[in-house]
């Protein structure tokens, strides 16, 4: 009986069989696996794979055999990913609004592809992406793929930007004029992906939703900024940045009870600096960049934190306080 086509790949067929129908729970005999090559076109005999098997193994591909009464089966035993990994994965996908509902399942199902059918089942019934608020900005996927490059390529980038507007259409900021800035980094922070760049027209650091980013190129101009990011510390700006609105970076001192040492903690990181005033209070004394995002953020926490240095910051939050007066009581 002449060959297949598909003989030569006997190997690689039977390595896929292997991942996608075995697992610890899950195993397969050699009938199974013989049943399943033919469905291939290709054939098979015991002999022979008993030596195919052993060189998945000299490969690297764990392959246990197990005999039950006298039944002997062969499944997979530890992965490049572990299911509990897997199912971390598709959690960060699902939740990622810079990720389109489209694009999510897309690598959901590529997620899915490295585990056995039977897990896969269990990670299919983790998804949920329809409904989440998700960005609307296709593009965004290749935006960033766009952005590392000219960080690894040293270059400048431009780029228009957008914000939506009452009618739920596109308007393009500063007129569609092009922004032109050095990418230095990429923060995933406040549920968005945001682009830190060095702006020498203005000599500062800024950040852009990449989802907002439109028509991004690299145009070959050396970055600048570099002795600015010598010193910068990405973890710490964005400890500073509420709800990544941008601000005037000040030491501001914020008196807590003590039942709000885990907010601080989450918030600026076990570092922060934290000294006990009594045994009901503590203060804490941090930079940030000071916005309404930041006063709103001291508000919601309730009577149990209170800002109360430096002046001028304290008089942001009583003009602050004025306006919410003013805009709700009646």
């Amino acid at each position: 009986m002449p060959k297949s086509s598909n003989q030569k790949l006997k190997l690689i067929y039977l390595m896929k069989i292997l991942l996608e129908r075995t697992d610890e729970t899950h195993s397969i005999t050699m009938s199974e696996i013989i049943d399943a090559l033919a469905a291939y076109d290709i054939s098979a005999e015991r002999k022979s794979l008993y030596n195919d098997i052993e060189n998945l193994r000299v490969y690297g591909l764990d392959v246990i055999g197990t005999q039950e009464d006298r039944t002997y089966s062969y499944h997979i035993g530890n992965r490049q990913f572990e299911l509990a990994e897997l199912k971390l994965l598709v959690d960060s996908v699902q939740s990622a609004k810079f990720i389109t509902a489209k694009k999510s399942n897309e690598l959901i199902k590529k997620i899915e592809g490295l585990a056995s059918k039977y897990e896969a089942s269990q990670l299919h019934r983790q998804v949920f992406v329809a409904g989440r608020v998700k960005t609307m900005n296709e593009s965004i996927y290749y935006n960033v793929d766009r952005i590392h490059t000219a960080i690894a390529e040293n270059s400048r980038i431009t780029f228009q930007y957008f914000q939506w507007n009452v009618d739920k259409k596109m308007e393009l900021r500063h007129g569609g004029s092009l922004y032109e800035v050095s990418p230095w980094s990429l923060s995933w922070d406040d549920e968005n992906y945001y682009l830190i760049a060095y702006d020498s027209s203005e000599g500062i650091i800024k950040h852009f939703r990449v989802d907002k980013m439109l028509y991004i190129k690299s145009n070959g101009k050396g970055r600048e900024g570099r002795q600015v990011f010598k010193s910068f510390d990405m973890a710490a700006y964005a400890r500073k940045m509420f709800g990544m609105y941008g601000g005037k970076e000040e030491w501001v001192r914020i008196e807590c009870d003590n039942s709000f040492a885990g907010v601080m903690i989450d918030r600026f990181g076990k570092d922060v600096s934290m000294i006990r005033l009594d045994d009901k209070r503590f203060v804490v004394n941090v930079e940030v960049a000071v916005s309404r995002q930041f006063l709103a953020w001291i508000i919601s926490l309730g009577e149990g934190v209170t800002l109360v240095g430096p002046d001028n910051v304290v008089e942001m939050m009583n003009i602050e306080i004025d306006r919410l007066i003013k805009q709700y009581k009646k």
